[in-house]
C-alpha cells in the first residue's frame, strides 16, 4: 500500500501550549519525560483541514457563527458511509466537547442524588462528571477474564433496580479496555435500559478507530426504541486530532430529551461554537476518508510492533488486545506492585508518562493505559525505556 501521508514524521510539540508536553512540572513529572498519556495524537492534522483553517483565517473576521447546509451534508454523509447510520437534521445539537455534552445531559435529565451507572474501568471523566454534579455514582464492573472484558448483565440490571438509576453513560468503543461492543451486547444492555426507563448517553467518540475483524455498531441505530432513549455523542476531535478546536456533534432523536439538553445548554451560557472548530469538522468529514484509512493502517503497524515487543522482550506485561481506539490497556499485575510502586517504576525508572489504571476506577489496579498514536520511532523509544526499567522488577 503506497502512503500519501507521513505518519513517521516527529513533530516538536514543546512550546506550543500543549498539555501533553508543556506542563510536566505542573503535573509533577520530570521535564524530559516521554508522554504517552492524554488522548491526542502526535500526528499533524490533515493538510486539507489546515488549508481550510488558513483560508478562513484570511477572511479576517471571526464573529458569531453557525454551521450551514454543507456542514450538515458532511455529517450525514460521514455517518452513513462509515457506520450505515442515517441521521436527521433535527436530531443535531452541537456542543464544545463530548464531556461538556455528558455534563449537560446529567444536569438536564437527572436530579441531584439520582443514580447514574457506568462500567468501570472506564474513561475517568465519567465518574467526575457524575460526582461533581452531585449525582449518585453507580458502578457495573466489567468482567476481566481470559485476557478480555465482558459485561455482567445481571449485575447491570440489579444495580439499575437497586439504585434507581436514571441514566447510563455508555462508552462505545470502550476506553480504556479497547472493546468494540457487538450488536448483541449492545442490544442486551439497551433492552435492560428500555425495561427500566433508563436514558442512555452513548460516548462514541472513538467510533472511527476500529481494527480489522471488528465493527462499530451505533447504539441508537440498533432499533427505533433505542433511538428514542439515547443521546449519541460524536466528535471529529479524536479522529482528526482536533481536540483544541472544541466541536462535537450530538444526535438526539427524542424531541423531549433534545429539548431538555438544549435548555441545559442555554442555562450554561455556551450557545455559540468556535468557527475554527466548525470549519475543521466540515473539512474533515468532507475529505478525510483516505487520510483516516492510512492512519488506521499505521496504527495497526504500531500495534503489531507493540505486540511483538511484549511477546519477545516483556512477556509478563499482558496486552489486552484492542478491537478499537488508539489507547492500549496493559496489565502489569504479574509484577505484584502496589499502585504507587507501579507508578513510581513507570515515571521515575522508565521516564514515561502513561495513564495509571487506578484513575479509571474499579478494576484498574495493576494496569496502565498507553497512547500508541505517535510516530513508530517514539513508540519504540518508549518500549525500550520500559524494558530497561522492568529489568530486576520481577516478584
Amino acid at each position: 500500500m503506497s502512503c500519501k501521508y507521513n505518519f513517521d514524521e516527529i513533530i516538536e510539540r514543546k512550546n506550543t501550549d500543549c498539555i501533553k508536553y508543556d506542563f510536566t512540572a505542573k503535573w509533577g513529572k520530570p521535564e524530559d519525560i516521554l508522554p504517552l498519556w492524554v488522548a491526542d495524537m502526535d500526528f499533524r492534522t490533515p493538510p486539507f483541514v489546515i488549508d481550510a483553517l488558513i483560508q478562513r483565517c484570511r477572511h479576517g473576521i471571526f464573529g458569531y457563527s453557525e454551521s450551514g447546509q454543507d456542514y450538515w451534508e458532511a455529517l450525514q454523509s460521514w455517518f452513513w458511509q462509515s457506520h450505515a447510520w442515517s441521521v436527521q437534521p433535527d436530531w443535531l445539537v452541537k456542543t464544545p466537547g463530548v464531556v461538556n455534552a455528558i455534563c449537560t445531559a446529567i444536569r438536564a435529565l437527572t436530579q441531584e442524588g439520582d443514580g447514574v451507572i457506568i462500567q468501570q474501568p472506564v474513561y475517568y471523566p465519567f465518574a467526575g462528571s457524575i460526582l461533581s454534579n452531585k449525582r449518585c455514582l453507580v458502578v457495573n464492573k466489567l468482567v476481566y477474564e481470559g485476557n478480555r472484558y465482558t459485561i455482567n448483565y445481571e449485575d447491570f440490571e440489579h444495580q439499575i433496580i437497586a439504585k434507581q438509576v436514571k441514566l447510563f453513560l455508555l462508552c462505545s468503543p470502550h476506553n480504556p479496555v479497547g472493546r468494540v461492543w457487538t450488536e448483541e451486547e449492545l442490544t442486551r444492555l439497551g433492552d435492560i435500559c428500555l425495561r427500566h426507563g433508563v436514558t442512555v448517553v452513548a460516548d462514541e467518540i472513538h467510533a472511527d478507530f476500529i481494527y480489522p475483524g471488528n465493527k462499530h455498531t451505533v447504539f441508537a441505530g440498533i432499533k427505533p426504541e433505542f433511538a428514542q432513549l439515547s443521546v449519541t455523542c460524536t466528535a471529529p476531535s479524536k479522529t482528526f486530532n482536533l481536540a483544541g478546536l472544541q466541536v462535537s456533534n450530538i444526535f438526539i432523536p427524542n424531541p423531549s430529551i433534545r429539548q431538555a439538553i438544549k435548555q441545559g445548554i442555554i442555562r450554561s451560557g455556551q450557545i455559540h461554537l468556535n468557527i475554527m472548530g466548525l470549519t475543521a469538522c466540515r473539512a474533515s468529514y468532507q475529505k478525510g476518508r483516505e487520510w483516516l484509512a492510512e492512519l488506521i493502517n499505521y496504527l495497526g503497524g504500531n500495534l503489531d510492533m507493540l505486540r511483538s515487543f511484549l511477546r519477545e522482550k516483556l512477556p509478563h506485561v499482558k496486552l489486552i488486545e484492542p478491537e478499537g481506539t488508539y489507547l492500549v490497556w496493559l496489565d502489569f499485575s504479574w509484577f505484584n506492585l502496589s499502585g504507587e510502586q507501579l507508578e513510581d517504576l513507570i515515571v521515575k525508572k522508565a521516564n514515561l508518562w502513561l495513564e495509571k489504571g487506578t484513575i479509571f476506577g474499579s478494576g484498574g489496579e495493576g494496569f496502565q493505559r498507553v497512547n500508541i498514536a505517535c510516530p513508530r520511532a517514539v513508540l519504540a523509544k518508549a518500549l525500550s525505556q520500559l524494558e530497561k526499567a522492568l529489568k530486576g522488577s520481577q516478584p
